[in-house]
């Protein structure tokens, strides 16, 4: 690894933060490249040695910020644990994953949308990457009816909408009440009920 590539790495990193702070300072519509390089404090050209524009940073910051999210599932899964308790324990960590940084979660869940195609291809490729983490753990577990892939796809859509109207009614200090009617879904769903 050459002493360029950790540079570059941080250099990214620095533009990601800095386009979430942009963003949830003045709305994606509104924040220009030079807000996202002054929040990164870097340059322009560097700005542009990483991404094409505006958009294609903020689908990277969605990008990253969701495999962040998913990450923290993962962890929380305790094999040794009831089947309930893991269900419970993931969403748990999920939802006070999301509720870290409200934010940043009102530009990813609301502004993401507002890219046309590519937001939603970006989107579409998340939303894809849980529910096949969901068919893993369901489908791997081997006790449960198995999951289709549409039913995985399903719950995380009903969950990210579980999410959107705690956004709509500014209630992401309470999104660890989700986790129980997350929780019901999932054990619908799966044919596993408490």
């Amino acid at each position: 690894m050459s002493a360029i590539e950790p540079a570059a790495t941080e250099h990214r990193h620095r533009l990601l933060q800095g386009m979430a702070q942009a963003v949830a300072k003045r709305g994606y519509a509104a924040t220009t490249i030079a807000d996202i390089v002054r929040e990164a404090a870097v340059s322009r050209r560097t700005f542009y040695e990483h991404f094409g524009g505006k958009a294609e940073c903020l689908v990277a910051l969605y990008e990253a910020a969701s495999h962040n999210a998913l990450q923290v599932l993962r962890a929380a899964l305790g094999p040794a644990q009831p089947w309930d308790a893991q269900v419970e324990q993931a969403l748990a960590a999920y939802f006070d994953c999301l509720a870290s940084n409200p934010l940043l979660l009102r530009t990813l869940y609301v502004e993401i949308l507002g890219l046309g195609p590519e937001g939603l291809a970006s989107r579409r490729r998340v939303n894809d990457e849980i529910a096949s983490f969901m068919l893993d753990v369901v489908n791997g577990r081997g006790k449960r009816k198995p999951l289709t892939p549409q039913m995985a796809l399903a719950v995380v859509g009903g969950i990210n909408e579980l999410v959107l109207d705690s956004l709509e009614r500014d209630r992401l200090g309470q999104l660890a009440e989700l986790v129980a009617p997350a929780a019901q879904l999932v054990r619908a769903v799966t044919g596993h009920p408490k």
